[in-house]
């Protein structure tokens, strides 16, 4: 069957067709995002403005069109945390689906680390054992572990790059070098937000095999080295606390506006890598890993894995 899934996260609103049935890969077909970068349109009284709402309304229009031409038998809407936290986040969601007809419904941190867990199962296998999984998103920082393929653990800390970027360094948002003490206080501040998580994490059992997805965790793999995404999905990606560390060193003294300019950084994101970094750096120490593995499926994957699974129930 043919799937349309539509991801609206902090940064991006991204939709995906493919073409899958129980037990295949799936396929991508069609691939299409806009960026509205939805959390910077929370303002200080915790809601959406209508600025950011009408950029929403258009994307999901646009995508809904696009899913139609393309003959999806499903469109599969879903958002994580930028609209789930906003305070009038039911209100907004609700204007949509009466405007659209598409139903976007709200995953919870938890449900992000579990599908995304599912999603790099699927694609590792039984061979990697025990699993550990991190994705630094835009709003939080979603972790988990287990040998099944629902995890023992899935946890949120709203850590994500976006967040963090504008909570210590708002300088980067403006193309500006990070502020270096900015970024120890920041480095402190995940150290402490993730120490219960890295606690409950290690309580399951030590991972045989930790995996890194996301967007920003591919950025950083690239600036330490790991095969361009030119190289194909199946080219063995790694990422080290070392190599993490020297990146950070780098990224931490230029200027967010020359960062945008290197090849595998996409210019939107560049301003949110050094907080990425850092907070990517405080979850590997945490859950006491020396490396990642990367992982190009995520979330999205996950989300049509599952519903393929509930049809093959069906």
């Amino acid at each position: 069957m043919r799937l349309g899934v539509l991801d609206v996260g902090s940064n991006t609103v991204h939709l995906v067709v493919v073409d899958a049935h129980r037990g295949a890969h799936p396929t991508p077909m069609h691939d299409d995002r806009w960026v509205l970068k939805l959390a910077e349109h929370v303002g200080k009284d915790g809601k959406l403005s209508k600025a950011g709402e009408k950029a929403l309304l258009n994307a999901v229009q646009q995508a809904k069109r696009q899913a139609a031409d393309r003959r999806c038998d499903e469109l599969l809407a879903f958002v994580t945390s930028a609209i789930r936290e906003a305070d009038n986040g039911a209100a907004v969601l609700r204007r949509v689906r009466e405007q659209t007809g598409v139903d976007l419904q709200v995953l919870t941190g938890e449900d992000e680390a579990r599908l995304t867990f599912l999603a790099v199962r699927r694609w590792f296998g039984w061979s990697a054992g025990r699993v550990l999984v991190m994705d630094i998103g835009g709003g939080s920082l979603e972790l988990a572990a287990g040998v099944d393929e629902d995890p023992e653990v899935a946890l949120s800390v709203p850590l994500g790059a976006g967040r963090m970027t504008r909570q210590f360094l708002p300088e980067a948002e403006t193309g500006g070098r990070p502020d270096l003490r900015a970024l120890t206080r920041l480095d402190e501040y995940a150290e402490e937000l993730l120490a219960p998580a890295g606690k409950e994490l290690r309580g399951v059992g030590d991972p045989e095999f930790a995996v890194a997805t996301s967007k920003t965790f591919r950025t950083l793999a690239r600036l330490a080295g790991a095969a361009p995404y030119a190289a194909g999905l199946t080219v063995p990606r790694e990422l080290t606390v070392t190599g993490l560390t020297q990146v950070i060193g780098f990224v931490s003294r230029i200027e967010s506006s020359a960062l945008a300019e290197l090849e595998g950084v996409s210019a939107q994101r560049a301003h949110q890598v050094p907080a990425g970094a850092v907070v990517a750096r405080a979850a590997m120490r945490a859950v006491d890993v020396p490396f990642v593995r990367i992982c190009p499926w995520a979330l999205r994957e996950g989300i049509i894995l599952r519903r393929l699974d509930q049809l093959e129930g069906a």
